[in-house]
Formats: C-alpha cells, structure tokens, sequence
C-alpha cells in the first residue's frame, strides 16, 4: 500500500470510494472496472493501487461506509428515545433502511466474491462495521423490547439480516421486469422499502 501520511491516504482513499459510488448509482457492478472508476478521480488510474488491489476491495469499502451511516441511524433511536413500542420501533427501524438504498443495493450483490476478492486487513475491517451493526440491533430490542430473551433476541437477528439480503429486488424493480410479471399473470403488489421492512419487523416483533 502507498506510503503517504494517513491524510492523504484517507483522503485518497476517500475519493475512489465516493467515485465508485457515483457509478453505481446508474451502471452494475459487472459494468464498473477501475478504468471507469479511474476516469473520475482526480489521479491516474494507476495510483488506485496503491490504496486497492481489486474492484471488489473498493466495494467492501463503500459497503463498510453504508454500514457506518445505517450504524448512526440505529445509535440515534438507540439513545434518542427513552421508550418504543414495538410498532414504534418497527417504524424507525425500516425509515432508518429507507434511506440506505445503496446499502440494499449492496446487500443484494454477491458478497461471496466481495468478501472472497479482498485482503484479510480490509475484510476484517467491513466485518467490525456489520458486528456494529448486530450489536446495535440487539442492544435496540433489549432496550426497548424487555419481554425477549436472548433466545429471541438472536433469532430476530438471525431472521432479519438474512431478509435484508432481498429487500432491494423486491423494491427497486424496473418497468421491464414489471411487464414480465403481468405477462407472466403474476398479480404482484410492490411496495416502498419502508412498508416492506415495517411490516416483517411488526410479524417478527409480535405485539
């Protein structure tokens, strides 16, 4: 890796990740070579790596940076409010993934080659941001679901997380693939993220 001071580094760093997610706000993953991230940094494509070796590398970290935002959102409902219902927290829970569409995005890629395609350094940092992320989960319904034990709390985890995985194709579906549902005589009601995930979380928390 480059040896620059840690703010050019990070700042370096920075740019690439922010580029990538520009592209993949309109083109696939397929679709993004480091040429195309490249072409919109400020540096040489070469220089890119100096701080990734992969493609795959720069979306685990724009996937680590998603987990981190989601991660402020949970601390938020974690220590903004003294009492939730269940249905309250339902609530705020799929608002607070509302707004991470490119963490559903994400989500819904293959993180097999992600993961497989990336250095232990940088696996093992994403790894710390997603335990953030089920730790935060679990201390949100200790809190403000008391009548679990931890038997439940880890099976609404284990439940959840792996729901989070389809989120994004159920929800971002094209005109395309709308057609061929109707052709297919498939009656099929689409909903928004947030009623989605609201309602698993309301059958997932009972009353």
């Amino acid at each position: 890796m480059f040896k620059g001071t840690p703010e050019l580094i990070a700042r370096r760093r920075e740019e690439i990740i922010n580029a990538c997610e520009q592209l993949y706000r309109t083109m696939s993953f397929r679709e993004i070579t480091l040429k195309e991230i490249g072409s919109i940094t400020s540096f040489s494509r070469p220089t890119i790596y100096n701080y990734f070796e992969t493609k795959e590398e720069i979306f685990l970290a724009l996937f680590q940076r998603e987990y981190d935002r989601w991660n402020e959102d949970l601390e938020t409902i974690l220590n903004g409010n003294e009492r939730l219902t269940k249905a309250e927290l339902s609530e705020k829970i799929a608002a607070s993934l509302a707004d991470r569409e490119q963490l559903l995005k994400l989500l819904s890629m293959n993180n097999y080659d992600m993961e497989a395609n990336s250095r232990q350094e940088l696996l093992n940092a994403f790894k710390q941001s997603y335990g953030r992320s089920l730790r935060l989960m679990q201390m949100l319904l200790k809190k403000f679901c008391p009548d679990m034990d931890e038997a439940d709390v880890r099976n609404f985890v284990y439940t959840f997380f792996p729901f989070m995985f389809g989120i994004y194709p159920y929800t971002a579906v094209t005109e395309k693939q709308k057609t061929a549902m109707k052709e297919a005589g498939i009656d099929y009601v689409y909903q928004t993220v947030y009623e989605l995930t609201c309602s698993c979380l309301i059958r997932l928390l009972g009353e």
